[in-house]
C-alpha cells in the first residue's frame, strides 16, 4: 500500500483541532486494514516528522433510516498519533 493508500483523511473536528493544538495529536482516517507501523511509517513520510505513539481504533457503521429503506454506513478506522516533542506539527487543518 502507499501512503495515500493508508492515510485517507485527515478527520477536522472541534476534538481533533483541540488535541491537535494542546497535546501535538494527530487524528485521521486510515484503511481499515492497515497496523499501527504501516501508520507511523506513513506519517513519518508524508508530513517528514517523527511519531511517538500511534492509537487506532475501530469504528462500526452506524444504521442510517430513509423512509422506508434502511442500510449501514460503512465501517472505518481511526488514528491518534502523538508527534516526539520538539516536532512541528503540520498545518492541514485551518478553521
Amino acid at each position: 500500500m502507499s501512503v495515500y493508500d493508508i492515510i485517507r483523511k485527515p478527520i477536522v473536528t472541534e476534538k481533533g483541532v483541540t488535541k491537535k493544538d494542546g497535546e501535538r495529536t494527530l487524528c485521521f482516517e486510515v484503511a481499515p486494514d492497515a497496523n499501527k507501523t504501516q501508520v507511523k511509517a506513513a506519517v513519518e513520510q508524508l508530513f517528514k516528522v517523527k511519531v511517538a505513539e500511534v492509537r487506532t481504533m475501530n469504528n462500526s457503521g452506524k444504521l442510517r433510516r430513509r423512509g422506508r429503506s434502511a442500510g449501514y454506513r460503512s465501517d472505518w478506522k481511526k488514528a491518534y498519533i502523538v508527534l516526539k516533542p520538539g516536532q512541528k506539527v503540520p498545518e492541514y487543518a485551518e478553521i
